[in-house]
């Protein structure tokens, strides 16, 4: 670790051995149609995001923090038992689909599939007991399987346990924190959160995400929370083609003003890579650059609001070679330390057309900015 590194880094092999084998991308694959093929959440993009943290020399410079598995009792604090007990049941045998036949898409695993889902939550939790204690001042964990489509009674979207809100519930739980705020940044809608925390004002709960991308029929700017919890759910559905300015806009007029009505005592980042310019699964524009901006602004306001405060926790990003570079630039900004590693993607997506904040995306985040007011 070098003088002044506070950043912590949650790793472990097994995460590499989530098997989502009878996916062909993002369907399942036979019955005659659909060809065999690789599946899109694929073990590539994490495993080559950690190993160009190790030919960079940076994981020598951050903080190892061990996973542990969770407990049932730390599940429990977002799921069902129900839920729990069935995939503890198929993992034990040959897997199975954590969906559970919910029409929003398989979220096919194999054999022990349970304990390696379990291992990435336990992950999440050994960050908070980290930043918490003082151990650490922010951390990235860099888990598999993902976890932010998980709803309390079934997965889907790739995610069995939702690692991003058990975290949030946990720290709430075990370490007095009154106040969360989850931002999550993957190109899909950020739904499990957005459920599980509907009704509460105690977790805020913000998606930035490509417009009507997946889930079907979810993330409008009007779902705004219930009861107690209206308004400290802010959603940002952005349009398709929407590159750095228009991220970076809304981070600088919703997101950030979000969390200074707000004032978090810690901050959590669903982090996606799928806004990258070159990934199959949507269709934005994003850069190294840009995730380094944006890291840099919630960092800004986490240490303004939170004594620096900072988890993020990997999800999508499905183009493999691009992605670890964006992983790169946000956990040198996490942790101030940069490498001599340049990013080859970013002079070929700074100029592709309409980076800029373009007419139609204002628009947008005009509107969301209406919602402030209410938080």
């Amino acid at each position: 670790m070098s003088v002044g590194s506070r950043t912590g880094l949650v790793w472990h092999e097994l995460f590499m051995w989530h098997d989502t084998s009878p996916l062909a991308g993002m369907l399942l694959s036979g019955n005659g149609v659909l060809e065999p093929d690789e599946t899109t959440e694929h073990p590539a993009t994490k495993r080559r995001l950690k190993n160009l943290l190790d030919v960079s020399g940076l994981t020598d410079q951050l903080i190892a923090i061990r996973p542990r598995p969770a407990t049932d009792d730390e599940l429990l604090l977002i799921h069902t038992r129900e839920y729990v007990e069935a995939i503890k049941s198929m993992s034990r045998k040959s897997g199975g689909d954590a969906s559970l036949g919910r029409i929003a898409g398989p979220t096919p695993f194999g054999p022990g599939g349970f304990d390696i889902a379990a291992l990435a939550a336990g992950g999440m939790i050994a960050a908070v007991d980290a930043i918490v204690g003082g151990d650490v001042r922010n951390c990235y964990a860099l888990v598999r399987p993902p976890g932010h489509h998980a709803e309390p009674d079934h997965g889907f979207g790739f995610c069995m346990f939702n690692n991003g809100a058990i975290a949030a519930r946990y720290a709430r739980a075990h370490h007095q924190l009154d106040r969360i705020a989850i931002v999550d940044w993957d190109v899909h809608h950020g739904n499990g959160a957005q459920h599980i925390f509907w009704s509460t004002r105690e977790v805020l709960t913000v998606s930035i995400h490509q417009d009507s991308t997946y889930p079907p029929r979810s993330g409008a700017m009007n779902e705004i929370g219930a009861g107690p919890g209206e308004g400290y759910n802010l959603n940002i559905p952005l349009p398709p083609g929407s590159g750095t300015g228009a991220y970076l806009a809304a981070f600088e007029r919703v997101i950030v003003p979000a969390f200074h009505r707000f004032k978090p005592d810690l901050i959590i980042v669903p982090c996606g890579f799928d806004a990258g310019a070159y990934d199959p699964m949507a269709r934005m524009m994003l850069h190294s650059e840009a995730f380094r901006s944006m890291t840099n602004m919630i960092q800004t306001a986490a240490c303004a609001l939170c004594r620096g405060r900072l988890l993020l926790c990997h999800e999508g990003g499905y183009h493999r070679t691009s992605v670890p570079f964006y992983g790169l630039a946000v956990i040198e900004q996490l942790s101030g330390i940069r490498t001599a590693i340049e990013d080859p993607f970013l002079p070929i997506a700074q100029n592709l057309p309409n980076q800029t904040l373009q007419p139609h995306q204002e628009q947008v985040i005009k509107a969301a900015e209406q919602h402030l007011a209410k938080i």
